[in-house]
């Protein structure tokens, strides 16, 4: 009886470890971010670069990737409105197969954003790899980050424990059904952020600096 009960105290303890632990880096990252973030493109500044957080095109079902697709109306909204003049597209290709950055970029030539103003990063295996390369590789100190807003934010809290100007402009969000296991991850990729930077963390890939003129 006594070790069952040391069981179930130590467990309730770490469940509520855990709980705490998310609940004060949701807190930290979105008072850090909150004034950053702009839904609207008449109200958001102006910023030469937008760096465009990559994602697949296709759900596992085969089924369109609607956080794909609203990252692209949104990207389309700011450079036709002169919010942004070059968009830096960062995601994974890890595999052959598989390649976040140009099958953005082809939707992006499908709505008319020209050739010369995408430049791919290929290396954006995360979100924080995504951040750290936008600075340290293409030299971007003030930038706006193009996601949903859950994801903006934490962009930006990385951006600003680099020394960085980061905005975010929102693409529409999906839905709490399908973007139930979205959500539920991104609780658990705020605290990795703490993890990286507490760990001094390198992204993947670095490499030579690319210069954006």
């Amino acid at each position: 009886m006594k070790k069952k009960k040391i069981f179930w105290v130590l467990s309730i303890s770490i469940i509520l470890t855990i709980i705490t632990t998310i609940w004060l880096a949701n807190r930290k990252i979105d008072e850090i971010a909150k004034d950053s973030v702009y839904n609207e493109v008449s109200k958001i500044p102006y910023n030469k670069v937008g760096l465009l957080l990559g994602t697949s095109k296709t759900l596992s079902s085969g089924e369109e990737n609607l956080y794909f697709m609203n990252r692209i109306v949104a990207v389309n909204e700011l450079f036709k409105a002169h919010k942004i003049s070059y968009i830096v597209i960062s995601g994974d290709n890890s595999k052959k197969e598989y390649n976040e950055p140009l099958d953005m970029k082809n939707e992006l030539l499908k709505v008319g954003i020209p050739d010369s103003s995408i430049i791919l990063d290929y290396a954006g295996f995360r979100t924080y790899d995504s951040v750290i390369r936008i600075n340290k590789i293409f030299g971007q100190e003030k930038f706006t980050i193009i996601s949903q807003e859950f994801h903006n934010r934490r962009a930006i809290y990385i951006s600003n424990r680099l020394g960085c100007e980061a905005i975010g402009f929102n693409a529409k969000d999906v839905n709490m059904y399908k973007g139930f296991r979205t959500k539920l991850r991104e609780n658990f990729a705020r605290v990795k952020v703490f993890i990286d930077f507490w760990v001094n963390e390198e992204p993947k890939f670095l490499g030579e600096k690319i210069d954006i003129k």
